[in-house]
């Protein structure tokens, strides 16, 4: 049985429309023994990302869950933000998860950014991994630019064809700090690669 403790990645993953199905088949291709752990954002209202949680669980070899307050960073989970809720990470040498009621981000409570932003300050001691899929707008993004500017995230990018809307992904694409762009079915292998590479 592998150490909960020892995952090497954070998979942070920010998605808005169409992001439940996506969802749905990124996360039951990810195999449990991955060294990684996932911090999801979806615009979701409070009330219906326990049952999303629920359904991926259900279906997929990882732990799929709605974060709460104090949980702490597992290998082979999966953390969906509630509705209504932001979700940050505190401290850097036992990641846990904190949820605030601060105020929504460009209309957005969770929002990706300050996701992003906390993970920034906590400067955690862990490899991380962006992956931008298929919503309108560009929540993420400005969360993405100060990590990738100091090299501390690779980020993969939904493409165009493959998202129900691009807006969050084109916004990343356009910025120029994608790593890889790729096809809906073709992101778990990604995430796969990169971090057993």
């Amino acid at each position: 049985m592998f150490n909960k403790d020892t995952y090497k990645t954070i998979v942070a993953i920010g998605t808005s429309t169409g992001g439940p199905k996506a969802l749905h088949e990124l996360l039951i291709q990810i195999p449990k023994d991955l060294p990684a752990t996932y911090l999801i954002v979806q615009h979701m209202p409070a009330g219906f990302t326990n049952s999303l949680a629920k359904r991926i669980d259900a279906a997929a070899e990882i732990k799929v869950k709605e974060a709460e307050e104090g949980d702490i960073l597992e290998q082979g989970t999966a953390y969906i933000a509630p509705g209504g809720y932001h979700m940050v990470v505190k401290n850097k040498n036992k990641p846990t998860i904190g949820l605030t009621k601060s105020p929504p981000v460009k209309g957005h409570r969770p929002s990706m950014d300050t996701l992003l932003d906390s993970l920034n300050e906590t400067n955690i001691n862990k490899e991380l991994l962006g992956v931008i899929m298929t919503g309108m707008g560009s929540d993420g993004l400005e969360g993405l630019i100060p990590l990738k500017s100091r090299g501390a995230i690779n980020i993969i990018a939904q493409n165009e064809e493959t998202c129900v809307v691009y807006g969050m992904p084109r916004a990343v694409v356009e910025a120029g700090i994608a790593n890889k762009i790729s096809p809906l079915n073709q992101i778990a292998n990604e995430i796969i690669k990169y971090v057993r590479g």
